[in-house]
């Protein structure tokens, strides 16, 4: 994929940059939006040994098998979407290399490996009262006994498709980029009563 320098985000007339670092300091919720990050979809039989060693193989880990999981190893991360998907997460510009020694490793086994980077934006939901925000709009069960840290799931949230990651320190929320300014306004809106602050990534 050709990366244009001139490339902006979903979000970049917002003016988040100038608005970083705005609000109370003890603001419950912190909204960051992380552009730019490069999306591989790959499709595979997770139970080939064919198709799940030659990925570990390239990416360095194993593919996450477990429904709704998620593993990773040195900025790449592996997302479960389903028992024969996963969205493969690495840094900005790294997509090309990637796809071509995926392509490579798995000539011979039926797969598909392909870019679809342009096609989300992501956005990053922290602070004390991040799940009450998206308890308002999202019908998963967000408690910590059933969704934590290593967790990802496909829902919706304010009724825009989203992909959820949570982290150790955030929930990492995948939109659609033509969603992606709604559910930003969204996102303040729910979460002005607990305070929100804008941070940069």
């Amino acid at each position: 994929m050709a990366h244009n320098p001139l490339r902006q985000s979903p979000l970049a007339h917002l003016g988040l940059i100038a608005r970083a670092g705005q609000g109370a300091d003890d603001a419950g919720i912190i909204l960051t939006e992380a552009p730019f990050t490069d999306h591989i979809g790959l499709r595979g039989d997770g139970a080939d040994t064919a198709f799940a060693g030659a990925v570990e193989k390239v990416l360095g880990f194993a593919l996450p098998i477990s429904p709704n999981t998620v593993t990773g190893k040195a900025k790449k991360t592996a997302l479960w979407l389903g028992p024969d998907e996963w969205l493969i997460v690495v840094p900005f510009g790294a997509a090309d290399k990637l796809i071509a020694a995926l392509g490579k490793a798995l000539t011979d086994v039926h797969s598909a490996v392909f870019d679809v980077s342009d096609s989300r934006t992501v956005i990053s939901l922290s602070g004390a009262n991040a799940r009450h925000v998206l308890a308002k709009g999202c019908g998963l069960d967000l408690h910590p006994r059933t969704f934590g840290p290593g967790s990802c799931a496909q829902s919706t949230l304010a009724l825009a498709h989203i992909l959820i990651h949570q982290t150790d320190t955030a929930y990492r929320l995948y939109i659609h980029r033509s969603f992606a300014e709604y559910l930003w306004a969204w996102l303040e809106d729910a979460g002005a009563e607990f305070g929100v602050s804008i941070s940069t990534p």
